[in-house]
């Protein structure tokens, strides 16, 4: 564990192509958002978790996790994982951060931990260290407390998109060594291959 490094775990998402809450999906008899914190406090001392549904959730995470209500900032139109992470980046007092989405169900924490033992070789202009498939990563890796400005300008000049943010600025590449790691849970279908 390092005390330079928090996690943010985003549970906002209204699971609709799951058809259920998709953090309150048991993964071998764990909820799902309860899994993917014990996770986050393997590799960092601090924890948020980032949900309008505080509540729903309150009983499945230890007491050292933080909750941070996310606030729409348009009723009429979903924000999305980026400005909920922003929100939650606000609070963040660690120079990283590891986000996590709560539908990783094959998170592997040797690898998380292995990354960050990678953060003090990552360039000083980068903004986040994420893993690169067909394009960045965004919910599983790491980001600069530093980048909340660009971060907040993006989102108000009418940004929602990660792969947008992320094309603007330098991020350095972590190494993959199973994809499979980074699947997430998006429908009934992909809940039968976990």
């Amino acid at each position: 564990m390092t005390n330079n490094l928090s996690a943010i775990v985003l549970a906002g998402g209204m699971s609709s192509r799951m058809g259920q809450d998709k953090a309150l999906i048991p993964i071998q008899g764990v909820p799902l958002l309860q899994l993917i914190c014990q996770i986050a406090e393997s590799c960092a001392d601090t924890i948020y978790v980032v949900t309008p549904w505080q509540e729903r959730y309150q009983h499945l995470v230890t007491p050292k996790i933080q909750f941070i209500r996310e606030i729409s900032l348009n009723k009429s139109l979903p924000h999305g994982p980026l400005v909920g992470f922003a929100q939650g980046l606000a609070q963040v007092q660690t120079d990283w951060v590891l986000l996590l989405a709560c539908d990783l169900p094959k998170l592997q924490v040797e690898v998380l931990q292995e990354w960050v033992a990678e953060l003090k070789y990552v360039d000083e202009d980068a903004i986040a260290a994420l893993c690169y498939t067909k394009s960045w990563e965004p919910l599983c890796g790491f980001y600069r407390r530093r980048s909340l400005p660009s971060l907040v300008k993006y989102i108000d000049e009418g940004g929602r998109s990660f792969q947008g943010w992320l094309k603007q600025n330098h991020v350095f590449a972590l190494s993959l060594p199973n994809s499979e790691m980074l699947f997430n849970c998006n429908t009934p279908q992909d809940l039968s291959l976990t």
